[in-house]
């Protein structure tokens, strides 16, 4: 079955009503309660901003907790993975303060631990999945699903000339070029990648394997993380875990390339976000995520900064769907257990702390997930990791 349709597409960066919820996908801090996904009131002009307005519990400790979709997608429904356990959890999200599990799944056929979701415009959707198995032993695959995560097509990442060890980890989607991108870095930090992968998006069939070359250092395209498709629907740009970023070119061909276009200080950047000319990214030795003008994706320039508390090492953000907003989530130090507000001004690229984004009577900004109770028990405290802004079309 062939994969037709368009991505969905990024979030606007243009005026619109605020989204008033945040989703949180959550682990229990002792594994030995149920994981949960949190709703959190993220309305400004709420009297409860920034209070925790329920929670759902999925009937399983222990999945590991890790990404969810990169935003949320058209359809309300919220796909979340517990890495460690191979779990996909459906969430129906369309009704914010009444939240609904739809069900679980484990991806049928070899391939298995879900890392990564793309959505595409029919329903389909694209995910990474890290191993062939359980052991690690085997690379993984891109896989096709239908919406209720039934597997279509998987597409086996294995190649061994290229790379001897890769793990699909996450993945952009470019439609006007027909392609997938998808990044190699394994979870269980066993061996380093250096690849990106390019597929056709057609029929998932591999374009080519990519190996990132060295930077100024000598040592960078390590454990390739984040693509992300640029505001012109054909750039696509690769962070790396040792804190590099790539431009990659000729995407159309049968032969592309990558390019190193920026370096950022320290090892283990995660997550980024696109707004319009803004490549946000999380730079957590520096305590910061840092706003980069790709207008020139060959030669980005640093527009905004917001560094954080000496303990906050940020891993995980999202933008919200009017393009000024970002939640800062599943990071080391004090946000293990914190959620975080930023704001981003499209204009500049400025980024700063929302401050009013905290518990009531809280001393310092954010919610806390070290608590005692929840709405679905007294299950004490949990760590954050993906986090979405709500739809204003659901609220």
């Amino acid at each position: 079955m062939a994969a037709i349709g368009c991505a969905v597409p990024p979030a606007s960066t243009g005026p619109s009503r605020a989204a008033a919820h945040v989703f949180v996908w959550t682990g229990d801090a002792e594994r030995t309660d149920s994981d949960f996904l949190a709703v959190l009131d993220a309305d400004p002009a709420s009297p409860t901003y920034g209070a925790v307005v329920t929670t759902l519990a999925v009937d399983a400790a222990g999945t590991d907790p890790h990404h969810t979709d990169h935003q949320m997608p058209p359809d309300g429904v919220l796909w979340a993975n517990g890495f460690g356990s191979g779990d996909v959890f459906r969430f129906d999200l369309r009704d914010p303060r009444a939240p609904r599990l739809l069900g679980r799944f484990v991806v049928d056929g070899p391939f298995m631990h879900p890392h990564s979701v793309a959505r595409l415009a029919d329903g389909r959707v694209l995910a990474t999945l890290q191993m062939r198995g359980h052991a690690n032993a085997e690379a993984g695959a891109l896989v096709e699903l239908d919406a209720e995560g039934h597997l279509l097509r998987a597409s086996d990442a294995a190649d061994p000339d290229a790379d001897p060890f890769i793990r699909p980890y996450s993945l952009a989607v470019v439609p006007a070029l027909d392609r997938v991108v998808t990044t190699s870095a394994d979870m269980h930090a066993t061996e380093p990648s250096h690849v990106v992968q390019v597929w056709r998006l057609g029929d998932l069939s591999r374009v080519a394997t990519v190996r990132l070359p060295p930077g100024p250092r000598g040592d960078e395209g390590v454990d390739p993380a984040e693509p992300r498709v640029l505001a012109d629907g054909r750039t696509v740009l690769v962070s790396t875990f040792s804190c590099d970023l790539y431009r990659l070119d000729d995407l159309d061909t049968d032969a592309p390339s990558a390019d190193f276009v920026h370096g950022f200080a320290g090892t283990n950047c995660a997550l980024p976000v696109v707004a319009g000319r803004y490549w946000v990214q999380t730079v957590p030795d520096e305590h910061a995520l840092v706003a980069l003008d790709v207008s020139d994706p060959a030669r980005p320039r640093e527009a905004g900064r917001l560094t954080l508390a000496e303990t906050d090492g940020p891993h995980w953000i999202a933008l919200d769907p009017g393009g000024t907003r970002i939640v800062i989530s599943g990071g080391g130090g004090t946000l293990e257990r914190r959620v975080l507000l930023a704001t981003l001004d499209p204009a500049t690229g400025a980024l700063a702390l929302d401050d009013r984004f905290r518990d009531a009577g809280a001393s310092a900004p954010g919610v806390s997930f070290d608590r005692a109770g929840w709405s679905h028990g007294a299950t004490g405290p949990a760590i954050p990791h993906g986090a979405v802004f709500s739809r204003p079309a659901y609220e």
